[in-house]
């Protein structure tokens, strides 16, 4: 003769109770602020701004002889992929999709121009200037108007931006945002454009005193 037992369901550890409450209180609680149940608790989980930045010093100031005569407005998508060798990208790697959007100047250093580079008439009536070929400035890229498109990262990255004084930095793509703007400067017709309307202003200048004939050059 033989007699069934039962099997008793095993009962949950107090801690294990415990634990499955606070997740359960948290589920619910990010769950309302989620959908906006529970406004209230916007406020109380919510992140404010403070600005504590000290005041900007001055530490230098320098005197410019140049004319900016042009200037370029310049935008480019940097697509930057960081792989590792032997590992998947889901593992590590990065790959970061950048909008670029900057400006670069185009100027004239008159500060090069030397007593032997103007020529004047003695009627005052007739001028040669002789110019250093304009130049470019360094791209400046604008914070307002440059932003990332997307960023994938693998595993390893994530877990590396939690320890990271900067995580999800994003110096390599501006850098390269600027690389970028600065070749395509250089093969643009923006230091042409610089010269062309260098020439205008000073046969305005000088024609305004008194020069009817108005002759620059540009060389080095």
């Amino acid at each position: 003769m033989t007699t069934s037992t039962k099997r008793l369901p095993r009962r949950m550890p107090g801690w294990a109770k415990a634990l499955s409450a606070v997740v359960l209180v948290l589920v619910v609680l990010f769950a309302g602020i989620r959908l906006s149940v529970l406004p209230g608790l916007k406020d109380l989980f919510g992140t404010e701004t403070h600005d504590r930045s000290g005041p900007a010093l001055l530490k230098s100031i320098q005197d410019i002889s140049r004319y900016d005569a042009a200037s370029g407005n310049f935008q480019v998508v940097v697509d930057l992929e960081k792989d590792a060798k032997y590992l998947p990208d889901a593992v590590r790697g990065t790959r970061t999709l950048y909008v670029g959007a900057g400006t670069v100047d185009a100027y004239v250093d008159l500060g090069k121009v030397g007593e032997d580079d103007v020529t004047v008439d003695e009627d005052r009536t007739s001028a040669t200037l002789r110019l250093p070929h304009a130049a470019l400035g360094e791209p400046a890229l604008d914070p307002d108007r440059s932003y990332a498109v997307s960023k994938q990262r693998g595993l390893l990255d994530r877990l590396g931006d939690l320890f990271s004084d900067n995580p999800n930095g994003e110096q390599a793509v501006q850098q390269l945002a600027v690389r970028h703007i600065r070749d395509a400067a250089k093969e643009s017709e923006l230091t042409a454009r610089a010269e062309s309307n260098t020439t205008d202003m000073l046969e305005g200048l000088l024609g305004s005193l008194g020069f009817k004939e108005v002759k620059v050059t540009y060389g080095t």
